[in-house]
């Protein structure tokens, strides 16, 4: 029997699975991504939790053929690690990744993507029909893309295509963005950017009745939505949100010309119906071309680990006509 592994680094848990050579997967683990305070420490909590899914799995370390990791950004990929993430202490500046993995694993075959990427990985390879141009996006603690284009999986040179979340939406830079730079289309609509955004419309409008906890460190974006239908300020931020978010879709299918767009992270499958309805609704007013199919993922929180799953087993692709032997 011959095993994969995928592997799933986000800024908040570090999750790894083992699965069999027709995906079943047959081991778990999951663990709080470290904090720090160096890189090392991450990697050697991503390899404690590649180990922990393998003796969930029965099965040892250097019985893995191949793995593939979806990992937050962004990338070195000459040297297969994450650089200076916007979402984890400034003390982690670099996150060795393939190199450790391969050690662990004994296999050359380690395909290391931004989680986004693995994403539409994951789609791709789940999908009815396969498709040769789709997008995955997430919106989540940020918003990124990854994106299958005429059947190929657009990783870029550096490992970092796709940051469509770094897209400037705003010219005027009225928030600044998690990685520093102003007018991000992150910064209005992630998790972590939303509760700065309602604070920004209560000083603009001060006239905006709301009763969102707004000077409460506690706020986030969960209140947001949970306040929606019953809040004035909850609602015109969420119609706001719908703003930009349609925007940056419009941008993303005239860039990419996708026949299908699925969504994934938190933000999006807790909220479909006040964030995926509302783009359903304004992209056809303002799309030129082709208006693609827009879904959620059917795999839930699990779609990257999916997608890294899927890339190992179809050499990074996705592709099902390329299940390795």
């Amino acid at each position: 029997m011959v095993y994969y592994a995928g592997v799933d680094l986000g800024a908040t848990n570090v999750r790894a699975a083992v699965a069999t050579d027709d995906g079943t997967t047959i081991g778990v683990s999951r663990n709080a991504t470290p904090r720090g305070p160096t890189g090392i420490d991450i990697t050697e909590g991503v390899l404690r939790t590649l180990r922990e899914a393998c003796g969930d799995a029965g099965v040892t370390p250097g019985e893995v053929a191949a793995a593939g990791i979806g990992s937050i950004g962004p990338f070195d990929l000459a040297e297969g690690a994450v650089i200076d993430p916007a979402n984890l202490p400034d003390s982690i500046d670099r996150i060795p990744l393939t190199g450790p993995i391969e050690k662990l694993l004994d296999t050359d075959e380690v395909h290391l993507h931004n989680d986004t990427t693995a994403g539409v990985i994951g789609e791709r390879f789940h999908a009815d029909r396969n498709p040769d141009d789709m997008v995955y996006i997430t919106i989540s603690s940020g918003v990124g893309a990854g994106i299958c284009c005429d059947g190929e999986i657009l990783g870029g040179w550096d490992g970092n295509a796709g940051e469509v979340g770094h897209c400037v939406v705003d010219p005027h830079g009225r928030l600044t963005c998690g990685c520093g730079r102003d007018g991000h289309w992150e910064a209005y609509c992630s998790g972590n950017g939303i509760p700065d955004y309602a604070r920004l419309l209560a000083e603009d409008d001060p006239t905006i009745t709301t009763d969102l906890p707004l000077e409460s460190p506690d706020f986030t974006a969960r209140d947001v939505f949970e306040f929606a239908g019953e809040d004035e300020l909850a609602d015109y931020v969420i119609d706001q949100l719908a703003h930009w978010n349609a925007m940056g879709i419009t941008n993303v299918i005239h860039s990419f010309a996708p026949i299908m767009i699925s969504f994934g992270g938190a933000v999006a499958l807790h909220n479909e119906a006040l964030v995926v309805d509302p783009i359903r609704d304004r992209v056809s007013d303002m799309v030129m071309t082709n208006v693609p199919e827009i879904r959620v993922t059917d795999h839930g929180d699990d779609v990257v680990l999916e997608g890294a799953i899927a890339s190992a087993l179809t050499q990074g692709t996705g592709d099902r006509t390329r299940l390795q032997d």
